[in-house]
């Protein structure tokens, strides 16, 4: 039966079974038969704990806690993960009780061996916002979220009276300093504050980069689980597309041969029926010629007469015979032309089947590109957001990824190989005592450059310089 059902303002409801490949989630829907519909609740819900921890020192202690706890209502991957968590518990099972628990505790008890507990003590605000960070990062993999956390004071173990020690010892150092000198005790003070600023600065300085690589491993861990599921899941999508198109392809074929051999059975017993039929007329019309001659004998009728009546007869007969030798013929010339025309439909089915084919090849080749193009956008897209949409550092990663800076130093390695230039240098010399005399000196100093100059010219193209320009300087410098 067809069902129709709505969600209340806190739920949504989970719909599985026939033509839904995974859980389909709607605030209203139609159940058709052969679904299944569940009720998701998705308010928050409260998860109150006394964790027992302990510190690097080996001291144990309790952290109650109270953490309000449910399913992101505005992101629909997380809601869906969260489906698949409840399927077949309540949100207050002890299924999700214990997940919850133990994804808490572990990380509590993992961030506390890794302080002291006067680092705990003491930096409480920050223990208890990294425990809130650690416990959010493993609760996202099952689509939840922390809507407000409340870490109570830290209580002693029975038997473990630390912090109750701690309170003693710390009223028994006040006492005894205020009995110290005024400046001695002011003098410690302010070292002593000094020194546990610093020891606070750097725990927080060590927990929030320890904090903020973690998490960061761990979105990047799940971004690419994400994309790995979503390109497998489209590479199946599409494999079953082919099989389906495929399954449909065989489907018609074979019903097109079904559909002519019954045609042909109907036409062959139509004619098998046609030549009975002309068969019993045949022996008909014999017996009547047959019975009428007796009675024309019977009667006594003139010997003309009979024969003249015979010949009549079989003269019938032999027109009837040539009739239906005549519709014989005009049968087997429209069976052969009807087997011409089954023949050219054949042919013309089997070229619009290669056609169609050849189409989808076409088809699934352009779907295969379009499916690696849109998987490297979102390659490069992951990039830009992991890189903070620097530009210029996706540019760089990729062209160190694709060894673009060792083809460009081998083309212009390769760009100058095989060079052999010819450096020359010189001048027109420092002679200021021969060339100091007056308005010779520019002229002078152009004639003494020439010889140089042509001689680099010819070194460099091969060309000499006119006659009347003077010829190159031999090995003697003249």
């Amino acid at each position: 039966m067809i069902n129709y059902r709505v969600a209340s303002p806190s739920e949504y409801l989970a719909i599985t079974g026939s033509g839904i490949d995974d859980i389909k989630l709607a605030k209203k829907a139609l159940i058709w038969p052969f679904q299944r519909c569940t009720r998701l609740d998705v308010s928050p819900v409260n998860y109150t704990f006394d964790v027992q921890a302990m510190s690097s020192e080996k001291l144990p202690f309790i952290l109650p806690a109270v953490f309000t706890i449910g399913p992101k209502a505005d992101d629909e991957n997380a809601c869906l993960l969260y489906a698949k968590l409840v399927s077949s518990h309540d949100k207050h099972s002890n299924h999700v009780n214990e997940l919850v628990q133990g994804i808490i505790e572990g990380e509590t008890r993992v961030l506390a061996a890794s302080m002291t507990m006067e680092e705990i003590f003491m930096g409480t605000k920050e223990f208890k916002k990294a425990v809130f960070e650690k416990v959010q990062v493993e609760l996202s993999q099952f689509g939840l979220l922390i809507y407000n956390a409340n870490v109570k004071q830290l209580v002693d173990v029975r038997g473990q009276e630390y912090f109750s020690y701690l309170g003693q010892r710390t009223q028994v150092e006040a006492a005894n300093r205020a009995k110290i000198d005024t400046a001695e005790a002011k003098k410690k003070g302010d070292i002593g504050a000094k020194l546990r600023e610093a020891q606070t600065a750097q725990n927080e300085a060590e927990i929030d980069a320890q904090t903020k690589i973690i998490s960061t491993q761990r979105q990047g861990e799940g971004r690419k689980g994400e994309i790995k599921v979503k390109a497998e899941l489209k590479i199946f999508e599409n494999q079953r597309e082919g099989d389906v198109l495929e399954s449909d392809t065989a489907l018609a074929t074979k019903k097109a041969e079904c559909d002519k051999e019954a045609q042909l059975a109907k036409v062959e017993a139509k004619n098998t029926v046609d030549i009975r039929d002309a068969e019993l007329k045949t022996k008909l019309e014999k017996k009547n010629a047959e019975t009428q001659t007796e009675k024309l004998r019977a009667n006594l009728l003139s010997k003309a007469t009979v024969d003249y009546e015979i010949k009549v007869q079989e003269a019938n007969w032999d027109l009837y015979k040539n009739q239906r030798v005549a519709d014989a013929d005009l049968y087997g010339q429209r069976q052969v032309a009807e087997a011409q025309k089954a023949s050219a439909e054949a042919n013309a089915f089997a070229r619009q089947q290669v056609a169609d084919s050849e189409l989808y090849a076409k088809k699934k080749e352009a779907e295969g590109i379009i499916a690696i193009a849109k998987a490297e956008g979102l390659y490069l897209n992951t990039l830009m957001k992991q890189l903070g949409g620097n530009y210029g550092a996706v540019r760089d990663y990729m062209m160190i990824k694709n060894n673009m800076f060792q083809e460009i130093a081998k083309i212009n390695a390769q760009a100058i190989n095989g060079l052999q230039p010819k450096i020359s240098l010189w001048s027109q010399g420092n002679n200021e005592k021969e060339l100091s005399g007056g308005t010779m000196k520019d002229i002078a100093g152009v004639y003494s450059l020439s010889p140089p100059l042509f001689k680099t010219v010819h070194e460099q193209t091969g060309m000499l310089p006119p006659a009347c320009l003077g010829a190159l300087p031999d090995s003697n410098g003249v």
